[in-house]
């Protein structure tokens, strides 16, 4: 149980890090899109076009809030 807590930790913390990475981002929020799927496609994560876009936009709105 203690591993499961580190890594929800690890994993946590990286998405606060890329979270506030990407709000003092100097890029509108279309061309930080176009990075995101970018950067999944490059990093050999594979997915439907409809999802990548879904995943960008929960990531867009996960940012705005």
């Amino acid at each position: 149980m203690k591993n499961l807590s580190i890594i929800l930790a690890v994993l946590g913390g990286a998405l606060a890090g890329a979270a506030v990475g990407l709000l003092f981002a100097p890029n509108k929020g279309c061309d930080t899109r176009v990075k995101i799927k970018e950067y999944l496609k490059a990093h050999g994560i594979t997915l439907k076009k409809d999802k990548i876009e879904e995943l960008a936009s929960q990531i867009e709105n996960e940012l705005a809030k």
